[in-house]
């Protein structure tokens, strides 16, 4: 069973704040009230038995001590910025296995922790950004992926690697050749939206059958990794659970924020090696 963070912070701020409350409002005074009874009954206070009457509860002290940490943590987390660790190469070269980055949580709105439900609007995913989203087949694993497609858009992918958005090519410029799982893989500078990002192609390795063309519905959004032939995104998703209109679409609901910026790389899953910093900087 997957571990779910977010939920295990609401409940620790809540019992953490529970316990300051209860201190503040019933556990404080009683410590107050036999601290003035004990100094009226004594001409000379022992400082031992002072400091004995007025000692919180080691849960109640541990509580008070923690919630405004895991307060902030929550608030930073839930509404503003959330780091992420990249686990696959489905992204290169735009990102790299083991680079650390950081997502905008309010790009996309304001939405309540756990639920994930939206309550201020603040704007939309934009073709050609790098989106996290909870996965449609298993909400519980985030995926990151390149915004391709928008609703009412009509997406096509061709046997020669090309994108369609709308009928219209997507612009795309050869940059230089690498070394790729099956022979060459080619990079290329393409235009996505107002996003110019290299993407990757290995053209002897063929994942789906030629002229596949997707209708995006209102309020999803059709996702791609820039490493177009390692990347398993929408092209491929394929969930018995899902209605087939909706296969390999992402919901609003599903959105967890904008990627923008790597802060730090450590490609090592044992982390054996040290950190890089190489990589810092802006995504694209």
């Amino acid at each position: 069973m997957s571990l779910n963070f977010p939920l295990l912070l609401v409940i620790a701020v809540a019992v953490c704040g529970v316990l300051a409350l209860l201190d503040l409002l019933l556990l404080a005074p009683r410590r107050q009230t036999a601290i003035a009874t004990y100094t009226g009954q004594v001409t000379e206070p022992d400082q031992a038995v002072l400091e004995r009457l007025n000692k919180e509860p080691l849960l109640v002290e541990y509580g008070k001590s923690f919630f405004p940490v895991l307060a902030i943590v929550l608030v930073l987390r839930s509404f503003l910025v959330e780091p992420f660790q990249i686990p696959s190469g489905s992204m290169k070269p735009t990102l790299e296995v083991g680079d650390f980055i950081l997502v905008n949580k309010f790009a996309y709105g304001i939405r309540l922790p756990v639920l994930d439900r939206k309550v201020i609007e603040v704007g939309n995913p934009q073709r050609g950004d790098v989106m996290v989203f909870r996965y449609p087949s298993d909400p519980n694993v985030n995926y990151i992926k390149r915004v391709v497609g928008l609703p009412g858009d009509s997406v096509r992918y061709s046997q020669d690697k090309r994108l369609f958005i709308n009928g219209q090519a997507v612009a795309e410029q050869f940059v230089a050749e690498e070394p790729g799982s099956l022979g060459s893989a080619m990079l290329y500078e393409e235009k996505l939206g107002s996003a110019e990002h290299q993407i990757r192609k290995e053209m002897s390795r063929y994942r789906m059958m030629p002229g596949q063309e997707w209708q995006v519905p209102q309020g999803h959004y059709f996702m791609m990794g820039d490493n177009r032939d390692n990347s398993n995104d929408s092209r491929f998703w394929n969930d018995p659970n899902i209605p087939r209109e909706l296969l390999g679409m992402v919901p609003d609901q599903n959105i967890v924020g904008k990627a923008f910026a790597v802060w730090l790389s450590w490609a090592d899953p044992k982390l054996r090696n040290v950190p890089s910093l190489a990589r810092v900087g802006l995504i694209h």
